[in-house]
């Protein structure tokens, strides 16, 4: 039902002057379905409480709530007649309840609330449905959605994800809002996160990483009501500069069970490292920085190596900002490895000398739908400086892309040998000390890979050709004698 529903929206967007491709469909689709996701918690919230005899106050004035303006009903649970549509509807929402909603955020608490989340997320969107005709058809779309039960949660969360991988998919910023979730939980699973940790993603667009430590954490053990806290209010923290991808980031934690997500609309790249301090620091990083942009000079100088190059800015940050003992997870360019600039070459030591680089896996070409760049991925823990490291090599049978994509079973060899840094034809270690110190090249060079047989000179193949002619006249003549 729910994927049905996306695909009738979708075709519904398609045809209004407002929405003129994917990521428009997932904006629109995204705050129509948040206000009715809303509306189901608020009944769950207001039924708890009745059962414990208590009070449930909501958090949307009766006006805007989603039964009077959405979805007003008959006796017999159809949508009523009269209920807002064409220009009416329209000016309703651009009017009336998005400014009402947007106040939500100077009224509220503290961040760490939904109210909070509920104004942030209406400042930074606005309806781009200009028909109130299609409006009216998407929102009686979403309504006959329900979120009530776990499964139902569970799915719309599936379905949700499978939307912002066909937006990155869809040829724009593909790698910016869609990681591969294979990808995402082998990370997951190597820096192996424990409740009590602070979790933190700084170039968090869809929220993939924060959704899979949730996800990861949630199986990790029985989990009591304090640990259930601290997973909804302590553990998971992210900043994204773009509103859509930040609109969508919360959206999709809101959807996976996070109530109030920790995610804050900012550049992060404009933070002067020299201002972390070590109440601002992590346990466990886990991020996919944008690769392939490029900053202005005024944001460099809040970093001490100086390069365009956004993510490298980024694994500065990552690295500043992990207290000691802290694990991080980074897919990074593989060039960073081996690039010759000055500024590479300081990142790389100084990774090299405040952390321990325990591992790096090499993907091959193809992970990233509609980016071609090759990538590792980098697992260190502060602390300490690095001694060896450990490199395994993804090498596959076939070609990755759309049809193809990176799935979990490609990468269950690497989770295993990781366990014990084994060597085997696609994993080998190094010492630090047997690099070039001046350059620090960390190339990827697998000393494990079979030898190919040397190419043959066409002399000794006619050579070889004619000692086989010689045998099969031979073995003719000895069957001629024999008959």
């Amino acid at each position: 039902m729910f994927e049905q529903t996306f695909k009738n929206i979708d075709d519904i967007l398609h045809k209004d002057d407002g929405c003129g491709n994917e990521l428009d469909y997932v904006e629109q689709t995204s705050w129509v379905l948040f206000l009715k996701y809303l509306d189901d918690l608020e009944k769950d919230k207001q039924t708890a409480a009745e059962l414990s005899g208590k009070n449930y106050h909501k958090i949307i004035a009766t006006e805007f709530q989603w039964n009077k303006w959405a979805a007003p009903k008959l006796d017999n649970g159809k949508i009523d007649h009269n209920a807002l549509t064409g220009d009416d509807l329209v000016d309703f929402v651009n009017i009336k309840l998005i400014p009402y909603l947007k106040n939500f955020k100077t009224n509220a608490e503290n961040a760490n609330t939904i109210e909070y989340k509920i104004g942030e997320i209406f400042t930074e969107l606005k309806n781009r449905i200009q028909s109130g005709y299609n409006l009216r058809e998407v929102v009686n779309l979403i309504d006959a959605l329900r979120f009530r039960t776990h499964a139902e949660k569970h799915e719309m969360s599936h379905l949700y994800e499978s939307k912002i991988k066909n937006m990155g998919n869809a040829g724009r910023n593909g790698g910016e809002y869609y990681t591969p979730r294979s990808l995402i939980k082998t990370i997951v699973k190597v820096v192996n996160p424990e409740i009590g940790n602070s979790v933190y993603d700084g170039a968090v667009g869809s929220a993939g990483f924060l959704v899979e430590a949730f996800e990861h954490l949630k199986i990790s053990k029985k989990l009591s009501t304090s640990d259930s806290e601290t997973l909804q209010n302590s553990t998971f923290y992210g900043k994204e500069k773009k509103s859509l991808a930040y609109i969508i980031g919360i959206m999709n934690m809101i959807l996976h069970g996070v109530e109030a997500p920790n995610i804050i609309h900012t550049n992060t790249l404009a933070e002067n490292l020299s201002d972390i301090q070590e109440k601002n620091r992590y346990d466990i990083v886990l991020a996919n920085p944008p690769f392939g942009g490029k900053e202005r000079a005024e944001v460099q100088q809040n970093f001490p190596i100086k390069t365009g190059e956004t993510a490298f800015l980024f694994l500065q940050h990552f690295i500043k900002i992990l207290k000691a003992g802290g694990k991080a997870g980074i897919v990074i360019k593989n060039t960073f490895l081996s690039n010759t600039d000055n500024a590479s070459i300081a990142l790389r030591k100084e990774l090299l000398t405040c952390c321990n680089l325990h591992t790096v896996l090499d993907m091959p070409g193809g992970v990233f739908t509609g980016a071609g760049v090759k990538t590792v991925v980098l697992f260190f823990e502060k602390g300490k400086a690095t001694t060896d490291t450990w490199f395994y090599q993804l090498n596959l049978d076939r070609n990755l892309g759309k049809t193809n994509p990176l799935n979990e079973n490609d990468l269950s060899e690497f989770v295993e040998l990781q366990k014990t840094q084994a060597e085997s034809e696609n994993s080998w270690k190094i010492k630090i000390s047997d690099i070039d110190q001046t350059s620090f090249d960390l190339s990827v060079k697998n000393p494990n890979t079979p030898e190919e047989a040397p190419l043959r000179s066409p002399k000794a193949i006619l050579a070889e050709m004619l000692e086989l002619d010689k045998e099969s006249a031979s073995v003719l003549a000895t069957i001629k004698t024999l008959l």
